[in-house]
This record gives structure tokens, C-alpha cells and sequence, in this order.
């Protein structure tokens, strides 16, 4: 008896090995255009590495002379600072204006609504060539000569700033509508504070939310510094043109600046990734 339930057990066993011939045969689909269009790309991607490593025209020499060079660094330098100040002014800004166009003053609202529309209909550029000649309309403020009061590095600041606020307003804006209400109602019935549901209810919440379009500013802003170049503040690509105009190396001198730019974007990217993450625990998007 045990023999035969030991050879019933082995014949069970082996059944899943050996299936009916009537069964059909599942076979991966062959997908060969797919590995053609794969391997033609990275042929030509390699092709495109080659012709830009080889290529005497970059001058690759020279961008190492000059990429840490004491005038790049001191550009880079006034790119970074003006890009944390530009994003931090502009979010406390943003923030208010998005409390304002939230809020149940109907001149709150029409006021945030009103500066919204402003800075966001008008070009960047023409906003700092506005600040910069502020001195035609108003040649003193409090008594003191516009011209000696403004310099270009507060223009930069001021111009950028207002822009950034009213694109930062929309961005808080819609994280805070993305909070689901019974949230909200649900901690107003457990009796907490208005203080305490912002903070530890809506906030947390609509980080979610607010983290992406806001990292994608920031490294729009760091990128946007660029313009102030046209107002003679010596940031990045300022301090490369300062050196080609003198130099009439063009090129090399556009790649030092590019390859920063690329290099200060990658790193924000990666501390993008992990705020996201941060803010993402306990949903389906922590994935």
C-alpha cells in the first residue's frame, strides 16, 4: 500500500512536467524591430559622443583651464545665491498671495488675482529692463538718488522675485485645493486649531502636491539667473562672456557654463527625488 500511494504521488508530482499534447505552447512574441531601433540609436548616440569628444573645434583644453577657474567660480557663486534668494522671497510672496486668492475677502482675492495676472503675462526680460530704468519715473526714493539705490544686483532680485511669486502663488494654490475637504472637517471636529490644521493637516498633504511643479521652478530659476546677464550682473554666463570677449573663444567658454548649468540641475534633481519621497510616505506614490 505504501508503495502504490508512493508511485500515485510521484505520477502526481510529475503531471505539471509533462502537459496534455492538445494544450497550446505560449511563446514570447519576437520583437526584433525593437532591438534594431534600439541598437541603431545607441549607434548613433555613439557616433554623436565621438564627433563631440574628437572634435578640435571644443576645445576641450581649454574648458578645463577654465572651469574652475577664480571668475567661473565667482559667477557660479552669485547664480547659487540669487537662486535661493529669487525662490525663497518669491515662495513667502507666493504663499500670501495664495492665502489671498483662497481667502473669503472678495478684495483679497481680486487683489492676488490682479498681481497673478500682471507678473505672468509679462516677459521676465521686460520686467528687469523696467526696474532697471525705474530712475526715468522715480529718479529719488526717500530722498536718496534711485540709480545709487537700486544696483543691479537688487533689480535682479526684486524683478525675479515678483516673477517668481505669482507662478509660486498657483503652485501653493493648487496643493492646497488638492487636500481633500474631509480632512479639513474632520479636524475641525476633533477641535484643533486653525494654526494646527494647517500645520500638521493640510500642509503635509498638499507637499505632495507642491514639491514637483516647485522643484521644477527651481531649477527653471537657477536656469532663468541667466537673463540678469542683460543688466550686467556677474553671474555665470556674465563671467564666461566677460572672458570670451577677451579671449574670442567662444565656444569652450559656452561649454564651461553649459556644463555647470548641467551639473548644479542634476544635483538638484537628485534632492528633488528624495523630498518627493519624503513627502510621499504613506501613499501610493512612495513608490
Amino acid at each position: 500500500m505504501s508503495s502504490s500511494s508512493g508511485t500515485l504521488a510521484k505520477a502526481a508530482t510529475a503531471a505539471p512536467e509533462n502537459p496534455p499534447p492538445d494544450v497550446p505552447r505560449i511563446v514570447p512574441q519576437r520583437r526584433a524591430g525593437q532591438w534594431v531601433a534600439a541598437a541603431a540609436v545607441l549607434v548613433l548616440l555613439a557616433l554623436a559622443l565621438n564627433s563631440v569628444v574628437r572634435n578640435e573645434a571644443f576645445q576641450w583644453d581649454v574648458v578645463g583651464d577654465y572651469f574652475t577657474s577664480a571668475s567661473v567660480l565667482r559667477g557660479l557663486w552669485l547664480t547659487l545665491w540669487l537662486t535661493a534668494v529669487v525662490m525663497a522671497l518669491g515662495f513667502a510672496l507666493g504663499a500670501v498671495l495664495a492665502m489671498g486668492r483662497l481667502s473669503a475677502n472678495p478684495v483679497l482675492r481680486a487683489v492676488s488675482w490682479g498681481y497673478v495676472w500682471l507678473f505672468r503675462s509679462m516677459p521676465i526680460l521686460v520686467q528687469l529692463l523696467f526696474w532697471f530704468n525705474i530712475g526715468a519715473l522715480y529718479p529719488y526714493l526717500f530722498g536718496v538718488k534711485t540709480v545709487n539705490l537700486l544696483g543691479p544686483i537688487t533689480i535682479a532680485v526684486i524683478g525675479l522675485t515678483l516673477h517668481e511669486a505669482a507662478y509660486a502663488a498657483e503652485v501653493v494654490r493648487g496643493g492646497i485645493l488638492s487636500v481633500d475637504r474631509g480632512q479639513i472637517e474632520a479636524a475641525q471636529a476633533l477641535g484643533l486649531s486653525r494654526w494646527r490644521r494647517w500645520r500638521r493637516i493640510v500642509l503635509p498633504q498638499a507637499m505632495r502636491s507642491i514639491v514637483p511643479p516647485a522643484g521644477n521652478m527651481l531649477i527653471g530659476t537657477l536656469k532663468g539667473t541667466s537673463i540678469v546677464s542683460v543688466i550686467a550682473v556677474q553671474d555665470l554666463l556674465y563671467s564666461v562672456q566677460l572672458v570670451y570677449h577677451r579671449t574670442y573663444q567662444v565656444i569652450p567658454l559656452l561649454l564651461v557654463a553649459t556644463i555647470w548649468y548641467v551639473v548644479i540641475t542634476s544635483l538638484l534633481s537628485v534632492g528633488q527625488y528624495y523630498v518627493e519621497r519624503h513627502y510621499a510616505r504613506g501613499s501610493e506614490r512612495t513608490r
